[in-house]
């Protein structure tokens, strides 16, 4: 009998607050807000770091062409596991610290998009900071970060590194969440928060 996901999800807490960072997965509105914050067209080569249970995998996968090249990096054994049965077709990984050497082993050198949903708050600095750089480093010139949060403590290193285009508050989530959209900026000058709405 297939484990349902939310229990799933709640196991991973258990198991590890610190990795999962949240109780539940994530709402069919954060999902959806993080779907529409991604311009598909421009999208051939995509990661997600920390899908869970995929709450926006499922979405995800519907927006690309089956000829797309996708990364999902999870550490939940069992989440990825359930995961990897329903998506055969995609690369998984355990450990977003090897973002940049699991992409450039398929000969991908950078990536359209990355949606993000680890609990950073969590992290020791020099894992954050770790991190952050390779998802720097791995999107190309031009393309978009997406990230939730639950609270705006990452504001001022993502503008550090990216043009924060919108942070987006989604009340209709457990525990609430800000979405932001970031770009890699093409000319990597200044990076500054263009617009913020609430």
């Amino acid at each position: 009998m297939k484990t349902s996901e939310p229990f799933l999800f709640l196991q991973g807490f258990l198991k590890n607050p610190k990795r999962v960072g949240s109780v539940l997965p994530s709402s069919k509105f954060l999902a959806n807000k993080i779907v529409q914050s991604v311009q598909w067209d421009e999208v051939t080569t995509i990661a997600e770091l920390g899908p869970g249970t995929g709450a926006i995998t499922r979405l995800m996968r519907s927006k690309l062409p089956q000829s797309a090249t996708v990364f999902l990096f999870e550490r939940d054994p069992k989440m990825r596991s359930n995961l990897k049965k329903t998506y055969p077709e995609i690369m998984f990984h355990s450990n977003a610290s090897y973002l940049l050497k699991r992409i450039h082993q398929e000969h991908i050198d950078q990536l359209d998009s990355i949606i993000c949903g680890l609990p950073f708050f969590n992290f020791s600095r020099e894992m954050r900071q770790n991190i952050l750089s390779q998802i720097h480093t791995a999107l190309r010139p031009g393309g978009t970060l997406v990230l939730y949060q639950y609270s705006l403590h990452m504001k001022k290193r993502l503008a550090d590194l990216f043009d924060i285009e919108k942070i987006k508050f989604v009340p209709l989530s457990f525990p609430p969440v800000f979405v932001y959209t970031c770009r890699k900026t093409k000319d990597e000058g200044h990076s500054e928060t263009r617009e913020s709405v609430f």
